[in-house]
């Protein structure tokens, strides 16, 4: 088996590394946001995007009718890593889950509306499936969504909706058929944001980051902003989150915060013995490589089984999912315990090790396991859908 990447594919990197040495900003990159480093959500993120429009770099993988490239996904993964490697923004929301799942099944008018918008970054999306009774399950969604003549009315709530404070656009599911059965009768609407009859309430997380509670108060939706067919929401969400349990996750930041320990170990000391050389120690990193390399190459399997063009890769995104978020958490959980109580010192503390990056690390690490889908959830999809055990709840 062949690991390597195709002189084309190493020259891609290249360039973008290169670009983005030549564009360097402290207001964009930011590795001691973690994952959430990748949310488009500030203006300067949002124009560093327009960049990466400018460059033709969203949209890659796209149909050539629509903008795109008719390119391979591995571009995508190379040019996500590497934004995900200096804590910058990625492609993610506009371009693949939304994007993509117009592209395959958006009318027209949604196509010509928010394709162009999405390629060029003049649109943002907060993404809207979880609720207060239905957080990983999202077909337990009861989210109402009524006949209204030429449309729908929606009432109900939403939460942990990331991006519903700075988004143009809500992506929401609502359910449309409350005799259907569980996994039908969900539908994709298409909702503006400044609607007079949403609501958006902040919550802040243990990761210092903010998500959002939505309520819907007779929020009407014309028919035309109807994604896809009636009822069969769930199923494109479904196709939606293989996707997102892929790039939301990427391998790179997992690379950065164990070189960001493994420095720290090369130089410190334990009651003035190298720690470097203590066994325990050493064991602990060495485990830890070997991982972080078996997380690598499972990212790249997501990657091989896309480029097929078959069936989504849903087993083997939930497989990479599962073990590098739970393997960001083992390496939160070393940082700590190898550097002792000073990690509990705040992110930016100079006098702290690592800067604290051990701190922020070991409280963003605990999102990583619940965002996309619990571990859990990435469990039950793995034991039935790969390997045809029986539903357990």
């Amino acid at each position: 088996m062949d690991f390597d990447f195709s002189p084309d594919q190493t020259a891609f990197s290249e360039t973008v590394e290169r670009f983005l040495d030549a564009n360097p900003d402290p207001e964009v990159f930011d590795v001691t946001r973690e994952n959430m480093a990748q949310v488009v959500d500030t203006p300067a993120r949002r124009a560093y995007m327009r960049k990466m429009a400018d460059q033709g770099w969203l949209g890659i993988t796209w149909p050539e009718e629509w903008g795109g490239q008719d390119g391979d996904g591995v571009y995508e993964y190379l040019l996500n890593e590497a934004l995900a490697g200096r804590g910058g923004p990625q492609i993610g929301k506009g371009v693949g889950i939304i994007g993509k799942t117009l592209l395959a099944h958006g009318s027209d008018k949604l196509k010509a509306e928010f394709l162009p918008k999405i390629l060029n970054n003049e649109v943002e999306f907060a993404v809207g499936y979880s609720e207060p009774e239905a957080g990983s399950d999202a077909a337990s969604m009861k989210l109402r969504a009524v006949r209204d003549g030429e449309g729908w009315r929606l009432n109900g709530q939403k939460t942990w909706t990331t991006s519903a404070h700075f988004a143009e656009w809500y992506w929401v599911g609502a359910r449309t058929d409350p005799d259907a059965p569980k996994h039908h009768g969900i539908t994709l609407f298409l909702v503006p944001m400044d609607h007079p009859g949403i609501t958006v309430r902040g919550i802040w997380t243990m990761g210092d980051e903010r998500t959002n509670d939505v309520f819907f108060d007779d929020v009407w939706v014309s028919d035309e902003y109807v994604v896809g067919e009636l009822n069969k929401g769930f199923q494109y969400i479904s196709q939606a989150l293989d996707l997102e349990r892929f790039t939301m996750f990427s391998f790179a930041p997992i690379q950065q915060r164990l070189n960001v320990l493994t420095e720290y170990v090369k130089e410190a000391t334990r009651d003035d013995e190298p720690l470097r050389e203590d066994p325990i120690v050493r064991k602990q990193l060495a485990t830890l490589v070997t991982e972080a390399a078996v997380a690598r190459l499972l990212g790249l399997r997501v990657v091989a089984a896309a480029a097929g063009g078959g069936k989504p890769p849903t087993v083997e995104a939930s497989g990479y999912k599962l073990y590098a978020t739970e393997l960001s958490k083992r390496l939160a959980n070393a940082s700590m315990d190898i550097a002792s109580p000073g990690t509990q010192l705040r992110v930016g503390t100079e006098d702290a090790p690592m800067t604290g990056r051990a701190d922020s690390t070991y409280r963003y690490t605990v999102l990583d396991t619940i965002g996309g889908g619990t571990s859990e959830v990435q469990k039950n999809i793995i034991a039935r859908r790969g390997l045809g055990l029986p539903k357990n709840f």
